[in-house]
């Protein structure tokens, strides 16, 4: 089992799209195994975004993410990042897949619903970016409960 880091970006959880966010990723196999809901600092959102600090559009984005809570999420499955990625669509509504996440929520490049980790190195330093290990409910941890 693989697992990746989700977030509903401001955008979405203002529509109130959460929980249709949500059964797209539970209809296509991933399960969540850690959320909260959280608004971010400008320090935490320059902090998780980091890797973008020279690119023209950081403080856009920082401020975007600061703009409203966002709903941080573990998800676990068979290839869960790519098929976080394919579930989400293309970074830009407008060229992402009809029903996809972006597609469906997504307004533009800026305001597109989620984010989605990249790779296996970028996803676990995500997830350790908010989440501790002890909050992360695999799989195997919730089989091994229900004795």
């Amino acid at each position: 089992m693989e697992q990746t880091l989700s977030i509903i970006k401001p955008d979405a959880v203002s529509k109130d799209v959460i929980g249709k966010i949500i059964s797209k990723f539970e209809d296509q196999g991933l399960k969540i195994v850690a959320s909260k809901m959280i608004h971010l600092s400008t320090a935490e959102a320059q902090g998780f975004y980091a890797v973008h600090k020279e690119r023209p559009f950081f403080g856009e984005l920082v401020e975007f993410m600061c703009s409203g809570p966002v709903l941080v999420m573990v998800l676990e499955g068979a290839n869960a990042i790519s098929e976080n990625r394919r579930i989400m669509g293309d970074t830009d509504p407008k060229k992402a897949a009809a029903n996809t996440i972006r597609a469906d929520y997504g307004t533009d490049i800026g305001s597109n619903a989620v984010h989605g980790s990249d790779s296996p190195d970028t996803a676990k330093t995500e997830i350790a970016f908010f989440f501790k290990r002890e909050e992360v409910c695999s799989r195997k941890d919730r089989a091994s409960s229900q004795i």
